[in-house]
């Protein structure tokens, strides 16, 4: 594995999942493999979970990290050709190959515009920092895509469930603001490729990116998706038709004690309470969002070790 910007950059998903889940029995097992060895983590958009346990996986690694906030640094410019007389210091090109100099793994969170869909999908600042470093890229949340956190979700999946093939179910709530797809679209690529029965939920014009969501069961009827749920992700995501908007903001589908049944409830964090999900469902023993946070390193941590041995 060259970069991680995909959850299909992982040859195996199932195996990733299991040495996952050995390493979280001990973390510190290949301290050796990231000696002399830096990461750099540039962020075009601010983070907690994701900053904080992707620099834990590293340094159970034994690697050194680095840390960047571009947007408050300086304006990279992505364009080719383009005269730097605005407001963009220095361009992509030189950037990349600089920062490749300091580091043996770059990391990069860049959130989507929300209201150019192209150009979100074109993924612009990930792919040009692929195309012009000279190390590997691992995506910490792209424009449209969040690779570790579902990564993360699998291996949280795969420790509750008690069934083959549990019934999971991705459910739309209401949000104040407008948020991305990215989690969504990296939640059902991977469900995609585990085996359980998945379900995605959502009121009717927040149909997610058809290209992504395939022939994944799709129904507008949240009580009906729920029902013998087994795994309940709530999260908000907005049009992806028309882009970036908030359609709604329906109240019905926010997550209560009555809708989940027996079913464990999965958040990425941070989540809207009494929004998104009801206090009594998130203060529950349902609730298995610290356990999912915690995971978040070893998603990372088993990444970052398999690049690593490759270098």
């Amino acid at each position: 594995m060259k970069h991680y910007t995909h959850i299909k950059d992982l040859s195996d998903l199932k195996t990733t999942i299991k040495d996952a889940i050995l390493l979280k029995m001990d973390p510190f097992k290949n301290q050796d493999i990231g000696k002399n060895k830096t990461l750099m983590m540039l962020f075009f958009n601010s983070s907690l979970r994701t900053r904080l346990s992707t620099e834990k996986a590293a340094k159970n690694l034994g690697m050194s990290v680095m840390t960047l906030d571009i947007n408050n640094v300086w304006k990279l410019e992505f364009e080719d050709g383009s005269v730097m007389n605005m407001n963009s210091t220095e361009h992509i090109k030189e950037a990349a190959h600089v920062i490749s100099q300091y580091a043996d793994i770059i990391a990069i969170r860049a959130f989507p515009t929300l209201t150019d869909k192209k150009k979100d999908e074109s993924e612009l600042i990930l792919k040009s920092f692929i195309k012009y470093a000279t190390v590997p890229i691992v995506s910490m949340e792209s424009a449209t895509g969040h690779p570790l956190q579902s990564l993360t979700d699998a291996i949280t999946i795969s420790e509750f469930t008690e069934k083959r093939k549990p019934k999971v179910v991705l459910t739309w709530a209401p949000h104040p603001k407008a948020l991305p797809q990215a989690v969504a679209n990296s939640f059902i690529e991977t469900m995609q490729l585990m085996d359980v029965d998945f379900t995605i939920t959502h009121p009717k014009g927040y149909e997610l990116n058809p290209e992504i969501v395939k022939d994944s069961n799709v129904t507008y009827n949240q009580n009906e998706a729920l029902k013998d749920a087994d795994f309940v992700y709530a999260k908000n995501w907005s049009s992806y038709n028309n882009y970036g908007q908030i359609l709604n903001q329906d109240t019905n589908w926010k997550i209560t004690k009555e809708k989940l049944g027996q079913a464990k409830f999965m958040h990425c964090l941070p989540v809207r309470r009494n929004v998104v999900v009801d206090d009594d469902v998130l203060d529950s023993d349902q609730s298995i969002v610290i356990q999912q946070a915690n995971n978040r390193t070893f998603a990372a941590q088993i990444v970052l070790k398999n690049i690593l041995e490759q270098l």
